[in-house]
């Protein structure tokens, strides 16, 4: 009786065993005819045959015997390392920086779009294995005694268990489902390069943020220093012209001039109070949050610039990459167009059992089954399909263009931070040597009006030249760090050496 008792259980076994080496094999011979799929395959776009500059890029810039203006050497074909801030020597600058990284809620969504992207892709995945489902009905009847034959030993009320799997899989003939991962695939790429170039703008407009603080600050203290220079001369020359030594007509001029200076306090302080606001919100932070103290003196101009060659420029930068992966996504999505249009195989198998009661279920004669292969080959949905492989074709031919897009604006801007870290190193040192002039003219007015050889007219024109000489340097020394800043960013940041650059970036 253990024996026969056995004999179902086996039974449903060597059957289930022979549906999975059935499904087995018509998979394997799927996977097999996987090695061509409808549709283009995607390349790797080439390098473009281009130069960032005319006639030769130069091997540095001219400097001045300040650290802040000094000499930059440019370096072809050098690595850029993945914390590149720290070449500006500012722990205070690394510091906020890092915190941000932590706290940004604009970084923060970009990771989370990365992680919906990957399991889009995983998702993606589940049609080439076969779909299964189990049912399981218990059902309660009763017929009618006039018009049903009635089973269970002629009872007219009686239950059915019925206990079944719903097996599916249609092969991936032509390929369009593995079409459909590579389209998921390379949305997942462009996810991620979205996320580093995040990553990129974060940091880039961090730094950016700071040098223009310093600046504003530099600029604050050059003019509270001028204003309280005037005002002590303006002491002076009241006490004077109570002696009877001055014309109320000097007076009023520097009286005139102090509060002309003194109006280009508040418009300082407004903007440095919202580049306050704006490294707080990089920062994630709110604006009553602290922001650290910095000052161009602070900040360290990086002597050393890597310049990279224009075939490595497309595989560096974030938005290149990103352009990439969405034209290879509108490729492969071709693919997914024409096999929809192709014919399809749709196999289904329902293997079960059916019996009075659940002990009798896996009884012999209770079993059940069902297979079939349904072939479709769609005729006519109104040019539906041919209209949608027509736009992913067009798609694909606007992704090529967007790609191409970018690559120009890569380059151009390139191009254009190493014209501006030429150009405004040349500008720093006229301005180094103007704002010497004007401070020598200053003293030497100074000397000559305490001699009585100069005008208090002749010494504010000196002190308003010198004022407008200091400020233009203090722009000056930002500019080249901006512009030192900006090659970094347009290089592409040097993503690619910081650990964790496969995944969310790390701090």
């Amino acid at each position: 009786m253990i024996a026969r008792a056995r004999r179902p259980w086996r039974r449903a076994l060597c059957r289930a065993a022979l549906l999975s080496t059935v499904l087995s094999t018509v998979l394997g011979a799927t996977l097999d005819l996987g090695g061509c799929a409808v549709g283009p395959d995607f390349r790797h776009p080439a390098a473009p045959a281009t130069r960032f500059a005319q006639g030769g890029q130069p091997a540095g810039t001219v400097g001045t015997a300040d650290p802040a203006g000094a000499v930059q050497t440019f370096h072809p074909g050098a690595d850029i390392p993945a914390q590149w801030w720290m070449l500006f020597h500012s722990p205070a600058l690394d510091r906020l920086i890092r915190h941000a990284l932590a706290n940004s809620p604009t970084l923060d969504a970009a990771r989370h779009a990365l992680r919906v992207a990957d399991e889009n892709r995983k998702a993606q995945m589940g049609p080439l294995y076969p779909s299964i489902s189990v049912m399981y009905n218990p059902a309660r009847f009763k017929t009618s005694r006039t018009y049903s034959a009635v089973p269970a030993n002629n009872s007219w009320l009686y239950t059915v268990h019925t206990a079944q799997l719903n097996i599916a899989y249609q092969p991936d003939i032509w390929g369009g489902v593995r079409r459909g991962i590579e389209v998921t695939t390379a949305q997942r790429d462009s996810a991620r390069y979205q996320l580093e170039a995040t990553y990129l703008t974060l940091t880039g407009n961090l730094v950016q943020a700071v040098i223009a603080y310093a600046a504003l600050r530099a600029q604050i203290d050059t003019v509270q220093s001028l204003i309280a220079s005037q005002q002590r001369i303006l002491d002076s020359s009241v006490r004077q012209q109570a002696l009877g030594q001055l014309a109320d007509a000097d007076i009023a001029q520097q009286r005139a001039q102090l509060a002309q200076d003194q109006a280009m306090l508040p418009p300082l302080q407004q903007q440095l109070a919202q580049q306050h606001d704006q490294i707080a919100a990089l920062a994630g932070d709110m604006p009553d949050d602290p922001t650290p103290d910095f000052t161009l003196d602070g900040l360290t101009l990086p002597r050393d610039l890597p310049v990279s060659l224009p075939a490595r420029l497309i595989d560096q930068r974030p938005d290149i990459k990103v352009a990439e992966a969405d034209w290879h996504a509108a490729c492969a999505q071709i693919g997914v167009a024409i096999a929809n249009r192709l014919p399809n195989i749709q196999l289904n198998a329902q293997p079960g059992f059916a019996a009075a009661s659940v002990g009798q279920m896996f009884a012999p004669g209770y079993g059940q089954w069902m297979i079939a292969g349904t072939l479709t080959q769609p005729l006519f949905q109104g040019f539906q399909l041919l209209h949608q492989e027509r736009a992913a074709r067009a798609a694909y031919d606007q992704a090529a263009a967007q790609y191409r897009a970018a690559v120009v604006s890569a380059v151009q801007d390139v191009t254009d931070s190493l014209v501006a870290v030429r150009t405004d190193a040349s500008t720093l040192v006229a301005d180094a040597d103007a704002e010497r002039a004007a401070a020598r003219s200053l003293d030497i007015t100074r000397s000559r009006l305490g001699l009585g050889d100069a005008s208090q007219v002749a010494l504010l024109a000196a002190e308003q030249a010198e004022l407008q000489a200091r400020l233009t340097l203090v722009q000056a020394r930002a500019a080249r760090l901006s512009d030192t800043a900006g090659l970094f960013h347009a290089l592409g940041g040097g993503w690619w050496n910081r650990a964790g650059a496969d995944g969310a970036p790390q701090g």
